[in-house]
């Protein structure tokens, strides 16, 4: 019965470890991709429409992590007092194997933010 019980708790733990280690390899290596934002005039608050994070104000670089180098696809929003509010939308390229390769190489987003009359 000792030896029953012994060899169902291995194959439990083993069952459980086969499952953590299939579940980590679906999970992708961890790229990262890079955008510089510039508006012009500077000083613009950039805001992720995705879940209305306050990101920086312009000039402002962000990287975003991703999976196997899949593009991630961003709407930003970009407001300053005394001129009218912009959105823009971009693919952000993951191809980055670091955070610092990709803070090397950001892809520029540039807004021309227009005076309110």
């Amino acid at each position: 019965m000792l030896i029953q019980t012994s060899v169902v708790r291995a194959a439990g733990v083993l069952l459980a470890l086969g499952g953590l280690a299939l579940a980590a390899g679906c999970a992708g290596p961890k790229t990262y991709g890079a955008v510089k934002f510039i508006s012009r005039p500077p000083g613009a608050e950039v805001i992720n429409l995705k879940d209305d994070t306050h990101l920086g104000m312009t000039p402002l670089l962000v990287v975003w992590e991703g999976e196997e180098g899949r593009p991630e696809y961003v709407t930003v929003e970009m407001l300053k007092s005394g001129y009218r509010e912009e959105i823009t939308a971009f693919w952000v390229n993951t191809r980055h194997r670091s955070r610092k390769e990709a803070e090397a190489e950001p892809q520029p987003v540039t807004v021309e933010l227009k005076k309110r009359k």
